[in-house]
């Protein structure tokens, strides 16, 4: 199936962090944290300013990005789970 976020919105999934701290203890699941980095699955066309002209995206499709702790909306397509939420949720991109 073929998703394409609306508006200001982006298609994000969760890139998962290690299983192991830096002294090499190893974090059971019931400890992990959900990671706040993901990539960018998806990107909608834009918000519309009042003029009815298009907003575009400072983000695109593959940009690794951090966002908050309770951002986005969980979805689960074709059986994966992602996040969809609006770029001003991103707080930033991965270099």
């Amino acid at each position: 199936m073929s998703f394409t976020p609306l508006h200001d919105r982006v298609l994000v999934r969760r890139i998962e962090s290690d299983e192991k701290t830096a002294g090499g203890l190893i974090i059971p699941d019931s400890a992990k944290e959900k990671p706040q980095e993901g990539e960018i699955i998806s990107v909608g066309a834009g918000a519309r300013d009042e003029d009815g002209e298009r907003i575009a995206l400072d983000v695109k499709a593959g940009d690794k990005i951090l966002f908050g702790k309770w951002s986005g909306t969980e979805v689960k397509i074709d059986g994966e789970d992602l996040l969809i939420m609006k770029e001003s949720d991103i707080l930033g991109i991965i270099n």
